[in-house]
């Protein structure tokens, strides 16, 4: 009886015709899969931070072109004309600075200038018993800086030794070298002197009116040096001492406080210039102090006391 033919469960590899690529078994493409990806872990990662090769010429054009922006800038600030000032930038300025600082007032720019000059001026005598005491006090002002001061000529008469305090603290004895009696006035000559005297800037009346603003400076009741400030009241006054023994003319009459201790002080203009000197006050009352009624002696007849030219 004839046998029913049997067939394997296993498979027959195809026969390939030429060219043909044997197929793959599922573990060979497995086992390939896992090996390509070793191969790629196994590979050289990039350096961190390393720039691409591609990049280079970008960076070095742009490094370039900031590099010309710069100098172009730095040649422009450097060869930039000054920025010009105009009145308004001005006058902001000045309006900033008024707002913001505190500027000395006319007086005492006035003061500060004539203070170098003014001196204290002290006359002494003695008693019978020959004790030294003082006569009398008053101001003086250094008009010429070898120590030749103006003062009043009631402030030293009948003093035995005369002493004059300067504006750096320093004391020195003087003598009267001249007198003008009519106008009141003594010259006196200090022995020491310091080196660096000032003596005061002088100027004519001529060109002043009353209203015209003035400062005394002295020693009022031997308090100072004491600034005051006024006003010209008027010119070619007449002035009769208390005691009526004697008449003083020609005077500028002025209404800045003055007091004893006052005489023989500079009377001067708002730009410190010494346009007379302080004589007297009027006051008809016992007390014989200011009420704003004050002579002085213009400048122009004091300075032939001291044998300068007429202005």
């Amino acid at each position: 009886m004839p046998r029913i033919a049997r067939y394997s469960r296993s498979r027959r590899d195809p026969v390939l015709s030429a060219g043909d690529t044997p197929p793959q078994s599922a573990e060979s493409v497995t086992d390939k899969a896992h090996a390509t990806s070793s191969e790629a872990a196994d590979a050289p990662a990039p350096a961190a931070g390393r720039v691409p090769r591609h990049i280079w010429p970008l960076l070095i054009f742009v490094l370039a072109l900031n590099a010309g922006v710069l100098g172009y800038w730095g040649h422009e600030q450097k060869n930039r004309a000054p920025q010009q000032l105009t009145q308004k930038d001005i006058d902001a300025a000045v309006l900033h600075t008024l707002a913001t600082q505190t500027l000395p007032s006319p007086t005492a720019r006035a003061a500060a200038k004539i203070a170098p000059s003014v001196v204290h001026v002290v006359g002494y005598t003695r008693t019978k018993r020959g004790t030294e005491v003082e006569r009398g006090e008053g101001t003086g002002v250094v008009v010429i800086d070898t120590g030749i001061i103006l003062t009043n000529l009631h402030v030293v008469n009948g003093s035995r030794r005369i002493e004059v305090q300067f504006a750096d603290g320093s004391t020195s004895n003087a003598v009267v070298v001249n007198v003008q009696v009519e106008n009141d006035l003594a010259v006196l000559k200090a022995s020491e002197p310091p080196d660096d005297l000032q003596a005061a800037a002088m100027r004519s009346t001529e060109g002043l009116n009353a209203g015209d603003q003035v400062v005394a400076v002295g020693f009022p009741f031997g308090i100072g040096p004491s600034v005051s400030a006024g006003v010209i009241s008027g010119f070619k006054r007449e002035f009769q001492s208390p005691e009526g023994k004697q008449v003083l003319r020609n005077l500028i009459q002025f209404d800045a406080p003055a007091n004893p201790g006052n005489s023989g002080g500079p009377l001067v203009t708002m730009d410190g210039e010494v346009i007379g000197i302080v004589t007297a006050i009027l006051n008809p009352t016992a007390s014989r102090t200011s009420l704003g009624i004050g002579f002085a002696v213009p400048i122009e007849n004091a300075a032939k006391a001291i044998g300068s030219p007429p202005f």
